[in-house]
């Protein structure tokens, strides 16, 4: 294989899963007959093996036909989990996500809660219980879930709490995904709210920076950059081991859109010409 090829297949294996389908949610909002249909369209195209399971509240899966991976987030807490799953097609359950988990205690349960061989994934707050609920995961089999957004500032973690969390999962060898707020690659401000969004690039470098050692200081700041070509440029230099290490710990991100962050990438540079002119050819986002 060529640099080139390799150069492409590294960039495929850094990205490949990332993306899970959250056109449900906030601020995308897509009904269920808009958003199962274009998550079928999305696992047919080019970028497919980018593209993650969707995602779907419990209060929603008997919208849901029996064709489609489901990420199940269960939204009535651990008690509420064996009855979601249980509303799930056989061989079409991909993962649960449990929100509502407030303590410790209910941590383990929710732990507990999460079927032999299922990956589950449980929220953590923001604030002063959060080590505590990442020691009780840590080793349990689940993956942490942390809320990098909404529709109000206060949904938004700043730059030193979300350093924090990524160095406490990486010390702790345990993987994370993200859930909201993550639009586009890069730090940024949204124009038409003004909230402060972090960028899912920096969020990868970020994870690296951690495994790599580097001080808090030092992933703050890799949080904070807003300048693409500096972002896209240390999203090159990343080699295979440092890549397969990032997406041992950052799992994925739910997002609204699948298209918005194929075309961030292709704008970047970090897709391949030939991929960043079928960005354009792709499915359209549920209006």
């Amino acid at each position: 294989m060529d640099l080139v090829g390799m150069r492409a297949g590294m960039t495929r294996t850094l990205f490949g899963g990332l993306f899970d389908d959250a056109a449900l949610f906030p601020p995308g909002n897509a009904t269920m007959a808009e958003a199962a249909p274009a998550h079928h369209r999305h696992q047919a195209s080019w970028y497919a093996d980018l593209v993650g399971p969707f995602i779907c509240p419990d209060t929603r899966l008997s919208e849901l036909d029996g064709s489609i991976a489901v990420s199940v987030v269960v939204t009535g807490g651990p008690d509420a989990v064996d009855k979601a799953i249980r509303q799930v097609a056989d061989g079409r359950l991909a993962a649960v996500e449990v929100s509502g988990v407030g303590d410790a205690a209910a941590a383990r349960q929710a732990v507990g809660s999460i079927p032999s061989g299922t990956r589950g994934f449980i929220e953590v707050p923001w604030g002063p219980a959060q080590p505590k609920m990442l020691d009780n995961l840590a080793g349990s089999g689940c993956a942490a879930k942390l809320r990098t957004g909404g529709t109000v500032a206060a949904a938004f973690p700043t730059e030193t709490q979300l350093a924090e969390a990524i160095i406490g999962c990486v010390a702790r060898d345990l993987p994370f995904k993200c859930t909201a707020g993550l639009h586009h690659a890069i730090r940024h401000t949204a124009a038409g709210t003004k909230l402060e969004h972090h960028g899912f690039l920096n969020l990868l470098l970020a994870t690296d920076a951690a495994i790599d050692g580097a001080s808090r200081a030092d992933v703050i700041a890799v949080l904070a950059e807003r300048t693409a070509d500096v972002i896209a440029y240390r999203t090159r230099q990343l080699d295979s081991g440092h890549i397969r290490a990032t997406r041992r710990r950052f799992l994925s991100y739910g997002t609204c859109s699948i298209l918005e962050p194929l075309e961030d990438l292709a704008a970047l540079g970090l897709l391949t010409a030939h991929d960043s002119v079928q960005v354009a050819n792709a499915p359209e986002r549920p209006s």
